[in-house]
């Protein structure tokens, strides 16, 4: 079992970082219960089999806005570690199941708060999404090409880096300390903040003016010749990533460019541009597969840029069982590894509702209780 067996966490729930973050934390082997909206359905009509982040949970179908359903999570709390909430500020308050409330029937309880723009400011009670929190925190301004539109990274720096990991972190934190002290506490989890603390190492390099607020024209955000992208012949690209002194040289011999007058010329940023060109017309003198065969392994600090597809069958992947299959889909195996208590996918995602009666009977609802519940509408 995983490293957090014996720890039981209450997800409400919704899209993006709070069910990454529930993932999470079932793949290391909590017991996370999904309580879902009673006749809903899944983001982006998905069957259940597909949407993967409710894999290893199970699930209760309640109408939180009949009488009794807000009982029914309260008495899911008590036997509860943690909770993990995405609502606007203001909803759980006023569906009765606010911090106060809840901590009053468990006090030990870790409250988890997951939005875009935290529980309070300007812009907290405000719609947003990945992009739009990217966008706040400076970072969406440093990806893509200098002259052309931010890039817009597919969900993962904001929702999941600023948003389901931090919260992940927080959970665990605070469920430590309730376990010293049987205090719980509630944690405003903002993805705008996670993100600003994700650009700290640019953020360290910009107070020493050694990061300028320009697309591409920094060391690390596609600026210099060494660190980039590049297009091959057969259309497919590569990255690279020379940063230390000894790794650029080595991919100037690698490249056939040794001794043409490059190996002075790492930080000579005036002519960062004209030594890129110089960089991308030898990187489409071959294939991505002939430079793979090339520079893979090696310390020039090399990668082919490769489709989600192409990403499952690659042989390092492969070697490490970086991704597995499940209930018929393949993907990514639970991270990190654990050499005493590794994590595991103990089920496919939880369909909808499909634990209610055991969950009920497991919180001390009888058969009749049940009943009364179903024929109400509550479950």
């Amino acid at each position: 079992m995983g490293p957090l067996q014996g720890i039981r966490v209450i997800e409400l729930a919704g899209i993006g970082p709070g069910p990454f973050c529930g993932m999470l934390l079932a793949d290391l082997g909590a017991e996370v219960v999904l309580v879902d909206r009673k006749g809903g359905s899944l983001p982006f009509g998905a069957k259940p089999k597909h949407d993967l982040t409710r894999r290893g949970k199970r699930s209760i179908a309640l109408d939180l806005k009949q009488p009794g359903a807000t009982e029914v999570v309260l008495r899911l709390i008590e036997q509860a570690d943690a909770l993990i909430e995405g609502f606007r500020p203001g909803v759980m308050e006023r569906l009765g199941l606010g911090p106060e409330v809840c901590l009053a029937r468990n006090p030990r309880l870790v409250f988890g708060r997951l939005t875009g723009w935290g529980q309070h400011g300007p812009l907290a009670q405000a719609a947003g999404h990945d992009i739009n929190y990217v966008a706040l925190s400076g970072i969406l301004n440093h990806g893509g090409h200098r002259d052309s539109a931010p890039s817009i990274p597919p969900t993962v720096v904001g929702d999941i880096g600023g948003g389901a990991m931090f919260m992940a972190l927080g959970l665990v934190s605070g469920i430590l300390r309730a376990r010293e002290t049987g205090e719980g506490q509630v944690i405003d989890g903002a993805i705008t903040d996670g993100c600003a603390v994700m650009s700290m190492l640019v953020q360290g390099l910009r107070s020493q003016r050694l990061w300028i607020d320009r697309r591409q024209s920094n060391a690390l955000d596609g600026g210099a010749h060494w660190y980039d992208c590049y297009r091959c012949a057969d259309g497919e690209w590569i990255s690279v990533g020379a940063l230390e002194p000894q790794f650029y040289q080595l991919l100037l011999q690698k490249c056939g460019l040794g001794g043409q007058g490059f190996e002075q010329a790492q930080f000579d940023f005036a002519n960062w541009p004209a030594l890129k060109e110089r960089f991308a017309a030898v990187f489409r003198q071959r294939t991505r597969a002939e430079w793979c065969e090339l520079l893979e392994g090696t310390d020039v600090c090399f990668a082919p840029v490769l489709s989600f597809a192409e990403a499952q069958q690659h042989p390092h992947n492969r070697a490490r069982n970086a991704y597995i299959e499940v209930d018929g889909v393949t993907q990514p195996a639970p991270a990190p590894r654990f050499s005493a208590t590794p994590g595991e996918v103990r089920s496919p995602p939880a369909g909808i509702g499909g634990d209610t009666n055991a969950l009920l009977e497991a919180v001390g609802y009888s058969a009749d209780e049940i009943a009364t519940l179903t024929d109400a509408g509550v479950v």
